[in-house]
């Protein structure tokens, strides 16, 4: 499981980083099903956590421990692992695209394993690509955050680009349900979902994908 490392929202000097459902969801369904998992994030040590998903609720203290341990992507052989999970957040819009580790893993793990993104975390698609060179997306049915969320949010003005429209130039085949409701689309080994009510939805995809012989 991928997560940022960016903590600024762009020029708001509001604070950024993963959404905490988006991971904790995930992860709790995945060790249920008895998958092994590690944590890593694009720099490694603690990630930032966007207090806005916190609430007034403080971390589990072993979830907690983990995190101050993510390991970085430099360090990661995407050979040891049957997928990757891309854990979203305002702040991977900054560092999942350009990420040139994060585009090896999803790229190398693509060709057999499970590649899954939940909201934001669909940004460290963009880069990716197949063997021949093509964008991983290209053809390929997502979702992810979508515009009409992102106006919602009261996000737009302040990011680098609309995630929407990137993965439309990508030749992506876009699919977006209505605004914060659960939304996942899997195509073969992809699997995405829209925002952070999808989150229960693409780990139980995931689930199912790493089941099959």
């Amino acid at each position: 499981m991928v997560l940022t490392s960016h903590d600024t929202f762009g020029t708001t000097g509001r604070p950024t980083g993963f959404w905490l459902e988006e991971l904790v969801v995930p992860l709790e369904a995945f060790r249920d099903a008895g998958l092994a998992v590690d944590l890593a994030s694009v720099r490694g040590g603690r990630p930032p956590v966007d207090p806005a998903s916190t609430g007034d609720a403080a971390l589990d203290p072993a979830l907690d421990a983990d995190l101050t341990r993510t390991v970085p992507l430099a360090s990661v052989d995407p050979a040891g692992y049957d997928a990757v999970f891309l854990v979203g957040g305002h702040g991977t819009m900054w560092d999942f695209p350009d990420d040139g580790s994060l585009s090896g893993i999803v790229g190398t793990i693509g060709r057999t394993g499970v590649v899954a993104a939940v909201c934001h975390g669909v940004a460290g698609l963009l880069g990716a690509t197949t063997p021949t060179g093509d964008p991983l997306v290209a053809g390929r049915t997502v979702t992810g955050f979508s515009d009409a969320e992102e106006l919602l949010a009261g996000a737009t003005a302040a990011l680098p680009f609309s995630l929407e429209r990137r993965l439309k130039d990508l030749g992506a085949v876009v699919e977006i349900g209505a605004p914060f409701t659960s939304t996942v689309r899997r195509d073969g080994l992809l699997i995405t979902g829209q925002n952070p009510a999808s989150s229960a939805g693409v780990a139980a995809a995931v689930v199912d994908a790493l089941a099959l012989p």
